[in-house]
């Protein structure tokens, strides 16, 4: 018998296999020592040959494996320097000689080369892994990575001899290696119980085949390779598993039972050896598991054998594990130790009685986060699941579909082989399934969007299978609003779409013809931001970018002139810009995109329309430029009865400095020339602008002068789309350049740099006084989740076994609570990460940070959409358990309400003092005055603002300033309220500027940390000849609505839950709105007081006309200051106080007259202030002065001096506001001091 083996296997680039058996030389060996080599060679590699047969299907190269048998293998012990490296010596078959040859190592490593697999299974053998480790690393800057290729499994260390017990085989290792069952069961048979009752001779008679599961054998090897897998998994660092376990079906099978060879070898006192090294195993308690599995089978192993008809038992051995699993489940998370069981339950995937059940909890587990989905791929998910994709079984769809939506939301590399087994074809008809729920099929269109995303091949073979068909055939068949399920399908159906057809012409034009535009327009007025935005995704990506003229760079825009898609631009176009002014920053983002993706393919005319505007003229384009309030459709969600046109002095000084770049504008106008009949012929939007005057300093005057005469550009050829529709493009570019939203402005500067205009607004610059800032403000964008969208129900069921039959989400809406429903909590806003930052205000924007700059192709110019990587974000998520407020956060909100109704009732029946003892002072340091103040409900804190929208929050028990931030960089200031929004939970602040932007702040106690999460402009359009807004806004946490007016004929109203315009009510007034309040017991109910001194109340419900018109002051006709409902549940009583000083209780049932009159002061009056539950108002004027009344008209108080020492007057009153729940009054003065104010018997801090 030889002393050992030595067995090297080559990857080789030959198209067959070749197989080399063992070689002798029949004439110098004898035949007894042939043939007992032969009978161990057969029966040691005839269970390893079939295993290496099955695998081949699944290796990328060709094996070669060689086994070399050698009579006296031996390795040399080194005498001296002449023997290092040497590997071995052996006696030559030719008995003339009488001496051994050596074999170095660097002769059998140049034989062999890489990759290959050495196994010595020898007495020291670990000096040979030694030898072999030097050598390569003396070679290792000659042979890079060949170490890497060269696996070494030697089968004890440098100073250990083989075993000579009788217990063990005479190749112990190598039968560990070649037949790991038997050995294994031989092994254990001495160690168990069950040693005296079964004969060893059984083992070899074990029934079955390896390869079948169903079989008592086939179940053995099936066990074993759980339990090797995980002992591997859970100790061997992930990169070394995936190359050990996972590359190679070989080196895998020769892993999993070197461990087991440990095993063995241990306990014959040796330490087998590799390369890479392992750590020790033999002592994992998975072995326990092993051997109770094994005792199990070897019990049932006499029956078997003696009756070939008897039943087997089944190990419990995986349901047992799945049971294990199933716990860790339940009480494992992140921060706790991975789930040992996760190889265990890839295995049972390959069977069909315990798949459901391995499904079900591989999906829990993946829900758990992309940190669980990570390790599902690093044990080696992929090829389970995406072979499961050819079966048909309809219960493992649901699954299948969620388990596939995890891995795609973390890994995108995927999708090649998706496409490749085509699985792409199991997604679409799991979309085109009506019985899934919406949702379910909501994962499978994200999954489908994965696939096409940039990968042309991709989209090739879903255009092939009719993804396109399947889509628009359901986002037409779905009715509007239909059910709370539907807004995530719409969403990513949309999605999807857009990424089909994102730059493959041939999916746009199977799109136009499908009538893709036509179907889109009812999804621009569906109530979810998310659904809108997505829908303006999939019409911008129906733009053809630049058509010929992008790819080849030689042909311009007429080129691609054709009626049909001159039809189909114009449609899309049209719809883009009905949702132009959305109140989604996330809406007008991919309005802004889909923008400048439609300029790219337009620049000449778009220039030359822009080229008109700057031109002086003899009358003003701003009077015939069409207005973005014209432009509103179908999707607007609501009509206006007066439309107005931009005054050119609003446009202007909202816009400033415009540059054009000179040569390419000056090019673009040698082509061509606008028709006077155009709406903006003989015109130029920008007249009084620096470019109207100067123009000339950018570009070539006598150029200018040549080709644009009178402000007309004439086109040699007709051109794709009307002027009309350009001028509104232009117009939606100058509009979105001063979005509120600093990452809408930047998208918007980028789409007018794409028709050569480099800068459209001066950068916003610091405000004077900067220096005074404590903390400079701040944007971030929030964790994405869909509001209303973010949980799916559970779709297991493991106590009942079986699918449940909802799969549903929560409604979209809040759910309105029996209590407290004035203040009810609008939840979609504080999730919303609408709001990334520009450069140009210190707000970080990364997505727009160097595309233009790198210099890269024309296609870069081109902003770049995010709606489709943010809502990603939300797969990434849990989706299969709630996401509900925590146990400290709901106790919190309790405490609140409880708060909020005991001092309700307080107020409502305490009396009411004088309020004229300050218990605290505070000097913001504002430059311009106190302008708007706003005290917390629930916490000691005060936030005011100045004229220059500077904002500070300040305690006023511990005297201190928590922080202070911008409102914005932009040059108009002007603050015009402050407001709570979901005061019961962490509130939001809103903040209402004069020009009538709002923008609302989350974290704005915390220094440095405040986040813009919305922004939006709340008045759509102008009156003739206003050169403001004056905007006047008011909040109504009831219903969710905000209202906004100023110098427009009417309110609107806005939907703060949907971000969308919902109604515009006419004021039926020719003047202006100069006061709002909403009512907090009617939701849709509010009162406006107007500058000529009348009042009107309206309701949304009647949006018509106002519900009753009053007109108290008629004594002194001047504009109402302030307005406000009585508090109590009364909806009819009004207070109203105009800026002539007095102040008037209405009853709307009496509409001739007050039913009382207060001349609180003479002239000046500058605010009110009406207590919502306390029955008290305050007033105050220029003339430093604050009065406190009771609803019956009595004065309760007059505040005329601060309570300082030297007793200072207060200053010019700028705003006054009540405590929601107390009786506390704040006011803030132009002298820059905010007080509050308490009656006699609240004790100063």
């Amino acid at each position: 018998m030889a002393l050992g083996d030595l067995m090297a296997s080559r990857f080789s680039q030959s198209s067959s296999l070749a197989v080399v058996s063992n070689h002798y030389d029949d004439d110098a060996v004898d035949l007894a020592s042939q043939q007992r080599d032969s009978e161990a060679a057969s029966s040691s590699y005839g269970n390893a040959g079939a295993g290496i047969t099955t695998s081949m299907a699944y290796l990328p190269q060709t094996i070669v494996l060689c086994e070399l048998r050698h009579e006296a293998f031996e390795v040399s012990v080194p005498t001296g320097p002449s023997d290092s490296g040497i590997v071995s010596k052996w006696r030559p078959k030719d008995r003339s000689y009488t001496q051994y040859i050596p074999l170095p190592v660097s002769d059998l490593d140049s034989w062999l080369k890489t990759p290959s697999i050495y196994v010595f299974d020898c007495s020291a053998a670990g000096m040979i892994v030694n030898a072999f480790i030097e050598l390569h690393d003396l070679n290792a800057s000659a042979s890079s990575g060949a170490t890497r290729d060269c696996i070494l499994l030697a089968a004890c260390e440098a100073h250990e001899t083989l075993p000579q017990s009788p217990e063990f085989p005479a190749d112990v290792f190598t039968s560990c290696l070649t037949t790991p069952i038997k050995m294994a069961l031989r092994w254990f048979c001495t160690r168990s119980l069950l040693h005296d009752s079964l004969a060893y001779s059984l083992i070899d008679k074990i029934p079955g085949r390896q390869n079948d599961r169903k079989t008592l054998l086939g179940e053995l090897n099936w066990i074993f390779t759980a339990v090797t897998d995980t002992i591997a998994w859970n100790v061997l660092p992930h990169d070394l598993f995936q190359r050990l376990f996972r590359q190679d079906l070989l080196v895998a099978s020769l892993f999993r039972n070197f461990l087991l060879a440990e095993r063995i070898m241990r306990s014959a006192n040796c330490s087998p050896v590799s390369h890479p090294m392992l750590p020790p195993t033999h002592q994992h308690h998975m072995w326990d598991a092993w051997d109770m599995a094994a005792e199990i089978c070897l019990s049932q192993l006499p029956t078997l054998v003696e009756d070939p008809n008897a039943e087997f038992q089944p190990s419990p051995f995986f349901t047992e594990q799945l049971m294990a699993f199933e716990v860790w489940l339940d009480h494992g998370s992140k921060e706790k130790k991975p789930p040992e069981q996760l190889p265990i339950v890839l295995q049972v995937l390959l069977s069909q009685c315990h798949r459901f059940k391995a499904l079900v909890l591989l999906g829990r587990f993946l829900d758990m986060g992309p940190w669980a989905v990570d390790l599902a791929l690093s044990v080696g998910i992929f090829p389970y699941v995406l072979k499961l994709l050819q079966t048909t079984t309809p219960e493992l769809r649901h699954i299948l579909v969620f388990i596939w939506t995890k891995i795609l939301a973390l890994d995108k590399s995927c999708q090649v082989d998706l496409v490749k087994d085509g699985g792409h074809t199991y997604f679409i008809r799991f979309l085109d399934s009506l019985e899934a729920y919406p949702e379910q099929r909501a994962m499978a269109a994200f999954v489908l969007a994965v696939i096409v995303d940039g990968h042309r091949r991709g989209q090739e073979a879903c255009i092939e299978a009719g993804l396109i068909h399947v889509c628009l055939k359901h986002l037409q068949g779905s009715p509007p609003n239909d059910g709370q399920s539907e807004p995530l399908f719409l969403q990513w159906v949309s999605l999807c779409l857009g990424k089909l057809w994102e730059d493959f012409t041939e999916a746009q034009i199977m799109g136009l013809q499908a009538d893709a535009p036509g179907i889109y327009v009812p999804l621009l007025s569906e109530p979810q931001p998310e659904v809108r935005a997505s829908a303006v995704f999939a019409l911008g990506t129906l733009l053809d970018v630049g058509c010929d003229a992008f790819r080849d760079g030689a042909r311009g825009d007429d080129d691609c002139d054709d009626d049909e898609k001159a039809k189909a631009e114009n449609s899309i176009i049209k719809s883009i810009l009905s949702v132009a002014s959305d109140g989604s920053p996330l809406v007008r983002a991919e309005v802004a995109v889909a923008l400048g993706r439609f300029a790219f393919g337009h620049r000449q005319h778009l220039k030359s329309i822009a080229a008109s505007y700057w031109k002086p003229q003899t009358s003003l384009v701003l009077n015939s430029l069409p207005s973005l309030a014209h432009i509103k459709g179908g999707g607007s969600g609501y009509t206006t009865t007066n439309q107005y046109m931009p005054h050119p002095s609003i446009v202007a000084s909202q816009i400033g400095p415009l540059t054009r770049v000179g040569s390419d504008t000056a090019s673009l106008v040698r082509e061509g020339r606008v028709s006077t009949s155009s709406p903006l012929a003989g015109t130029g939007i920008m007249h009084g602008s620096p470019l109207s005057d100067d123009s000339s300093q950018h570009s070539d005057p006598g150029i200018l002068n040549d080709v644009i005469s009178n402000g007309v550009v004439h086109h040699s050829r007709p051109i794709p789309l009307d002027n009309a529709m350009y001028s509104q493009c232009v117009l939606a570019m100058l509009t979105l350049a001063r979005d509120p939203s600093p990452r809408i402005a930047s998208l918007g500067r980028r789409v007018l740099s794409i028709i050569g205009i480099e800068q459209v607004v001066a950068k916003p610059g610091n405000s004077t006084g900067s220096s005074a800032r404590p903390v400079k403000a701040t944007t971030s964008s929030p964790a994405p989740t869909l509001a209303g969208l973010a949980r799916s129900s559970s779709w297991f069921d493991m106590n009942a076994g079986h699918l449940p039959s909802t799969f549903r989400t929560p409604p979209v809406s809040p759910p309105r609570p029996s209590y407290l429903t004035g203040m009810r909590r609008v939840c979609s806003l504080e999730f919303r990460p609408h709001l990334m930052s520009s450069p140009d205000s210190g707000l970080a924007d990364p997505l727009l940070g160097s595309a233009v700059a790198s210099g890269g192709s024309e296609h870069s110019l081109l902003p770049q959409s995010t709606v489709y990587n943010w809502s990603s974000g939300h797969f990434s998520k849990p989706l299969l358990t709630a996401t509900d407020d925590s146990e400290e956060i709901l106790i919190r909100r309790e405490e609140r309400e409880k708060f909020a109704l005991e001092h309700i009732s307080k107020c409502q029946h305490s009396s009411v003092g004088k309020l004229n003892n300050q218990i605290a002072g505070w000097d913001t340091k504002f430059e311009a005055g106190t302008k708007a103040a706003l005290l917390q409900p629930f916490s000691p804190i005060v936030i005011a603002a100045d004229d220059n929208e500077r904002i500070r929050v300040w305690n006023y028990e511990e005297a201190a300033l928590l922080n202070g931030f911008d409102n914005h960089d932009f040059s108009e200031k002007g603050i015009s309220k402050l407001c709570l929004v979901n005061e019961l939970d962490d509130s939001l602040l809103l903040v209402g500027s004069c020009d009538g932007n709002i923008r609302i702040w989350k974290d704005y106690c915390v220094r440095g940390k405040q986040k813009l999460v919305t922004a939006f402009p709340s008045i759509l359009g102008h009156k003739p000849g206003s050169r403001s807004f004056n905007a006047v806004v008011d909040w109504q946490q009831q219903s969710g609505y905000l209202y906004a007016s100023g110098e427009v004929s009417s309110v609107m109203v806005w939907d703060l839950e949907k971000e969308q315009l919902i109604n515009s009510i006419p004021t039926s007034s020719d003047c202006s709105v100069s006061s709002l309040s909403a009512s907090q017991v009617h939701g849709g109910q509010f009162a406006a007081g107007f500058v000529d001194g009348s009042v009107r109340l309206y309701d949304v419900r009647t949006p018509e006309m106002p519900v009753c018109t009053m007109r108290p002051h008629i004594q002194k006709v001047e504009r109402v200051v302030g307005i406000g409902f009585q508090p109590g549940l009364d909806p009819a009583k009004i207070v109203s106080a105009s800026q002539a000083g007095d102040i008037q209780f209405l009853d709307i049932r009496n509409q001739r007259d007050a039913y009382l009159t207060i001349n609180a002061h003479r002239g000046s009056l500058t605010a009110l202030a009406v207590h919502k539950h306390a029955p008290i108002i305050a007033s105050g004027s220029a003339k430093q002065i604050i009065k406190v009344f009771s609803l019956e008209g009595v004065q309760l108080g007059t505040i005329r001096y601060y309570s300082t020492f030297m007793a200072q007057k207060i200053g010019s009153v700028g705003c006054l506001t009540f405590h929601p729940y107390q009786l506390l009054l704040a006011s803030g003065a132009a002298d820059a001091y905010v007080s509050i104010w308490a009656d006699d018997n609240t004790q100063a801090r």
